[in-house]
């Protein structure tokens, strides 16, 4: 049956070989310059030659012909990363809704979500957002991947500590945790507020420039 499958598979890929040939530019200009040579045949150029003259000019045709042009990989631009990051942070909202946290680390994770939902919010922040790759990619990570795992791990370790008690508490380090991812978002808003102070000065400073002129 595996060899029956292989067989199959062989032979759908060379029929769609076979397809993508035929549509290609090479075997249009093959074609074209195969018809030209049909024609000098039927002219009696070339004499009983004529097939090896057709031939000929199919292979130089096909030969001189451009190669095919294979598409760049299309990439999300910042914007469509930017909704995608919002779907997710949807989502990590719905999980967080359903986990029962200690109150010191739950205000913590209260905070650091009205962050996020801040600098996610459509309309001018998110526009500046938008501009900053690298804060975009610094909110992803943290939506995708550190929030989840943080509470994620206190929950698996809470569960171990009541076996056997003794060391920091894993309240404790989620406190911590959660401290770290808000700091580095302040530090995120605080990048974005610097860029848009520099936009504002480079504009009177073009103002200023102009009225002088």
């Amino acid at each position: 049956m595996a060899t029956n499958r292989a067989a199959k598979a062989l032979g759908t890929g060379l029929t769609t070989g076979f397809l993508t040939y035929l549509e290609s530019k090479k075997n249009l200009a093959g074609s074209a310059c195969g018809v030209a040579g049909l024609g000098l045949g039927f002219a009696g150029v070339g004499g009983s030659y004529w097939p090896v003259v057709v031939a000929g000019l199919y292979g130089a045709g096909a030969l001189i012909a451009p190669p095919e042009r294979v598409p760049p990989p299309h990439y999300p631009d910042v914007a469509e990363q930017l909704g995608v990051v919002r779907e997710d942070f949807g989502r990590l909202r719905e999980y967080l809704a359903e986990v029962d946290l200690p109150p010191a680390a739950g205000g913590k994770l209260a905070e650091l979500m009205e962050l996020y939902a801040a600098l996610l919010d459509p309309g001018w922040v998110a526009d500046a957002l938008a501009a900053d790759p690298e804060a975009v990619h610094s909110l992803s990570r943290a939506i995708r991947l550190d929030v989840p795992e943080c509470v994620d791990t206190y929950n698996r370790t809470r569960w171990w500590t009541r076996l056997t008690p003794g060391g920091e508490s894993p309240e404790r380090h989620l406190e911590r945790q959660l401290t770290v991812l808000y700091d580095e978002a302040e530090r995120v808003t605080a990048s974005l507020r610097e860029a848009e102070a520099r936009r504002q000065q480079t504009h009177t400073t073009y103002l200023e420039e102009r009225g002088r002129s």
